[in-house]
């Protein structure tokens, strides 16, 4: 498996550059994240992308070449382009991208399966995300996930899901959806299903223990009724459609719903806000997981839906740059954890096995079939991956002689 960052760019050309893979049917549009309202909209081109990226970038006038372009690919077709995928969100977040605005792009024109990931290197606070030694915590980081074992995964997942505070059985559906599984419950199990195939069971009398000993944190759920109560007058708490990309880079029905609110509650509390409603019709109701406690909540112990979504009288977008109160000791205590931050996948395809080992790629391979022992500098080299299409449209990434290098980032 090996990682390899791209040209760097001024503006954002790896999206014109996509984009064009897709146009000629030679490129899927995988994951769109972070991007925010703009997902709810229908007919997007690649300019929207491009505007957004770099009203997020305008924030910082100090970076010169802003672009984070990214590409991982595997030896052949060893792994699916959902799987890619995963494995490339998974990446973000370990390098501190997760919270970014995102594309993944699935290419299929070369001998190695492949994506294409672009970014920008600034937050949304306008500072730039460290990129010390990012090569080597490049690979540190995808040696992390491709050493994990999905059976001893879905395990954690599991044990992780059943110590949260529930009481119902779609509470813990909800937990394990927010994971990236889809459940289906038969006879006395749930079956729970993630990469195309199931994982494992769960039987439903663990469920119905666990919700058995729940009890409700009065104390916190006060302090989470301020926090909604506060941030709705700051942020806007109407919702819009959340689509999943379908190839060709159109928006595909809409699947979910989400609001600027819900998604500064969960960046700054690790307040995960579902609405229930069919699409196409405002929700009818919310559920609440709070992270950070560990507790599902009912929607209707904070405030009634109509409220949290509705406009609040003399609500603007300037209120959104401004906190109109201080501090309270104990409740704006932000989350440092992402892991719970939602990544919405394209949906799952019926797949064999997924070989989880880090291989080298295909032309790295001798004619015995034995992968050479590369020394960690030649794992660092920009270039050690050969897909010949992005050689040929980005250019090599040392092109230059007889000129000193210098480090313009």
């Amino acid at each position: 498996m090996i990682v390899k960052f791209l040209r760097k760019s001024e503006t954002f050309r790896g999206i014109g550059y996509n984009s064009g893979k897709m146009e000629k049917d030679k490129g899927e549009l995988m994951l769109v994240s972070g991007f925010g309202a703009l997902q709810g909209m229908d007919n997007l081109q690649p300019s929207d992308y491009i505007n957004y990226l770099a009203a997020v970038t305008a924030r910082s006038s100090k970076i010169v070449y802003p672009q984070l372009h990214v590409s991982i690919s595997c030896k052949g077709q060893s792994h699916s382009k959902q799987q890619l995928t995963e494995i490339a969100a998974e990446w973000m977040k370990g390098m501190g991208y997760g919270s970014q605005p995102y594309i993944v792009v699935f290419h299929n024109d070369t001998a190695n399966a492949h994506v294409h990931i672009v970014s920008t290197r600034i937050d949304r606070s306008g500072k730039k995300i460290n990129d010390s030694f990012e090569k080597l915590k490049a690979y540190q980081v995808l040696g992390r996930i491709m050493a994990q074992d999905p059976a001893e995964q879905f395990t954690k997942d599991i044990t992780e899901a059943l110590a949260y505070n529930f009481s119902t059985r779609p509470q813990f559906a909800m937990l394990m959806e927010a994971k990236g599984y889809r459940l289906e419950m038969k006879g006395a199990d749930y079956r729970l299903y993630k990469f195309g195939h199931m994982l494992g069971k769960v039987p439903l009398r663990d469920v119905d223990n666990r919700i058995a000993g729940y009890e409700k944190n009065k104390p916190r759920t006060s302090q989470l009724r301020a926090i909604v109560e506060r941030y709705r007058l700051i942020h806007s708490g109407e919702v819009f459609p959340v689509s999943r990309p379908l190839p060709g880079g159109t928006a595909g029905p809409a699947f979910t719903y989400s609001s600027k609110l819900s998604e500064v509650l969960q960046q700054k509390f690790g307040l995960q806000v579902l609405y229930h409603g069919a699409p196409g019709k405002p929700p009818y109701g919310f559920s609440v997981i709070d992270h950070k406690e560990k507790m599902v909540l009912k929607g209707k112990e904070l405030m009634d839906i109509r409220e949290l979504i509705s406009p609040v009288a003399g609500w603007t977008e300037e209120l959104q740059q401004t906190e109109l109160y201080p501090p309270i000791a104990g409740l704006d205590e932000p989350v440092t954890d992402s892991s719970h931050l939602d990544i919405w996948l394209a949906e799952p395809e019926v797949m064999p096995e997924p070989t989880w080992t880090a291989e080298a790629p295909q032309d790295q391979y001798d004619q015995s079939g034995q992968a050479p022992i590369l020394s960690a500098l030649e794992d660092l080299r920009l270039d050690i991956s050969g897909d010949v299409d992005d050689e040929q449209i980005l250019g090599p990434t040392r092109r230059r002689k007889r000129k000193a290098r210098t480090n313009t980032r």
